[in-house]
Order: structure tokens, then sequence, then C-alpha cells
């Protein structure tokens, strides 16, 4: 718990785990994953992890983007990478668990992970 609570994401926490008190799985071991035992406490992050991940991606792509304007494979890796946020999102919102109202957007993102 005392991991979650400092913010620490799940994949990380399994790790942790893993290497330090050699717990080789949790859900072996306790019949649940790491992100279900955390929300069972009511330790939930604000995103879930996988849009996380996709949105520090989006954001270090961005920063090449605008550094190398002809890298042309790239911006299209960028787009990709924008379009799996979108239809992450929408599944979640779907699902219940982003708000209707959330949005993705490059420049909130870009000051979110920089801030």
């Amino acid at each position: 718990m005392r991991l979650g609570k400092e913010g620490i994401q799940p994949s990380k926490i399994g790790i942790v785990l893993r290497d330090q008190y050699s717990v080789t799985s949790v859900k072996q071991l306790t019949g649940k994953k790491v992100a279900q035992i955390l929300a069972s406490h009511e330790i939930k992050p604000s995103l879930p992890e996988d849009l996380t991940s996709l949105i520090l991606l989006a954001v270090k792509m961005s920063g090449h983007v605008g550094r190398h304007k002809k890298d042309f494979t790239m911006r299209r890796s960028f787009e990709i990478t924008e379009a799996r946020i979108n239809a992450l999102a929408k599944h979640y919102k779907q699902k219940g668990i982003l708000p209707r109202e959330w949005k993705y957007d490059r420049e909130r993102a870009a000051l979110l992970v920089r801030g």
C-alpha cells in the first residue's frame, strides 16, 4: 500500500515486489492483480496506466517532431499514437473509468508531464 500511496504505477509495484521481495506473481499469491488490490484500498490513479504511458510517449514524440521537421516517419508514428490515445480514451469513457468530458490535449499533456 505504501508504494501505491506514493503514486507508483501498478507495473512498477510488481517489479519492486519481484526484485526486492521475491514475489514472482502477486496474482498467484493473492488471487488479485496489483491494480485490483490498490482499487480495493481506494488508491486509484487519475488516469489508467496504459493511457498514461501512451500520453508520455506522445509528449516525447511531439518534442522530437517539433525539432525535426523532416522526420516524416516519426510524424506518422506520432499521429498513430495520438489515434491510439483517443481510441483508448473512448473505450475508458464507455466503461465509466474516465469522465465523459475528458479530452486529450497536446499542450495540456505536455504541461502535465513537465510540471
